[in-house]
């Protein structure tokens, strides 16, 4: 993993002195810019500063050991393949806590500039969705939300064992295509259940679409963010 060469986070706000951010996690072989184009799609109310990183550089086993932005390896042919089956044991954890402590560093750097954890959003697609349930539930304290898009808990038998209880009042909206062949849509499915389960409050949305992101989406993205903010 190459960490030494990376930018730093694109940062937009949509107005003075926001008292609200969003950090917004790309998917695998992507990089911050992808979801900049949200911040003019997605009409809120009120400023708010988004902060799109940008994941290491490593090589990804899946991708034949091509090395682009990634925030975990995936070591599997295929990324359910392991997942569907309820095993951890071939995710990659190191890369997958790496990518909690980058994140873990924004949350604390907007916290620094006077944005309330409450007024926090964790957000993030397929790789960037996983690590931002993975972090979210191991804080210690609840934020503002999770949006966690065509995406699946990692490391999800560490559940139990590592989610800090105060968590479970973050409200968390997940959403999914119905088609997705990157990664299934029972992937998804199975982590609702498994954070119901545990005691999380989905606001679970599926769409007729592959993995990617649709209008309708961000306009339930919108509205749940305005209703949260009311």
């Amino acid at each position: 993993m190459n960490t030494q060469s990376n930018p730093p986070p694109i940062t937009l706000q949509t107005g003075e002195h926001p008292q609200h951010s969003i950090i917004w996690l790309h998917g695998l072989g992507a990089d911050g810019n992808d979801f900049v184009p949200v911040v003019d799609e997605i009409k809120l109310s009120y400023p708010v500063r988004f902060i799109f990183p940008h994941a290491p550089m490593r090589a990804v086993t899946i991708n034949n050991g091509y090395v682009m932005r990634a925030w975990y390896d995936i070591t599997q042919p295929s990324i359910n393949a392991v997942l569907l089956r309820g095993s951890d044991a071939h995710q990659d954890a190191a890369g997958i806590r790496e990518s909690q402590g980058i994140v873990e560093s924004l949350i604390t750097q907007e916290i620094a500039l006077g944005i309330k954890p409450e007024n926090i959003i964790l957000a993030g697609f397929s790789q960037g969705g996983a690590i931002a349930l993975h972090t979210a539930i191991r804080l210690n304290f609840p934020l503002g939300g999770v949006l966690a898009l065509s995406t699946y808990l990692p490391l999800a038998s560490k559940i139990d064992s590592e989610l800090n209880n105060i968590t479970r009042t973050t409200p968390i909206f997940m959403a999914h295509g119905q088609q997705d062949p990157v990664v299934p849509y029972e992937m998804g499915a199975s982590s609702r259940v498994k954070l119901t389960a545990t005691g999380y409050d989905i606001d679970w949305h599926e769409y007729e679409m592959q993995h990617s992101v649709c209008h309708v989406e961000l306009k339930d993205i919108e509205g749940w963010l305005l209703n949260k903010a009311g």
